[in-house]
């Protein structure tokens, strides 16, 4: 369930998050993982070192206003910084011992459909299971 969970947290998000008008998704994405930056400023596990992430998230987040693969990079740079807090023992939230190693699952899921440039969710399912009344079937692209 440690795994599982953390996949279909990334996949519920994905998909909430694709509801948002093309327009202003990826700079509300860009905005987002500026603040997952910040997630572990308050508790301190790793000292001075960090201020180190959210410096180049911010960074990361101002490149992500035009490109979803910086976007990307982003949710791949926490991951490593989720990675680093679970084997130092500084969980992301403190009463929860998995949420660093639950969010180092969870990014990657959000990182892979920023690569894949932020398409809509319910749109690529719409054009799944579209018919084509003429054929009966599925409209073949």
């Amino acid at each position: 369930m440690s795994i599982v969970m953390p996949i279909l947290i990334g996949v519920v998000a994905v998909t909430l998050i694709s509801l948002v008008p093309e327009r202003h998704r990826r700079p509300l994405n860009a905005v987002v993982v500026a603040g997952a930056g910040a997630a572990y400023l308050s508790g301190g596990g790793l000292g001075p070192w960090e201020f180190v992430l959210p410096v180049v998230m911010s960074y990361v987040a101002y490149r992500g206003l035009e490109s979803w693969t910086w976007i990307g990079v982003g949710w791949l740079l926490h991951t490593a910084w989720d990675v680093i807090h679970h084997l130092n023992g500084t969980p992301l939230l403190p009463f929860a011992e998995l949420s660093s190693f639950g969010c180092a699952i969870c990014d990657p899921v959000i990182a892979l459909w920023c690569f894949a440039g932020g398409p809509s969710v319910v749109g690529l399912v719409r054009a799944r299971f579209r018919r084509d009344p003429a054929l009966g079937g599925p409209v073949q692209e």
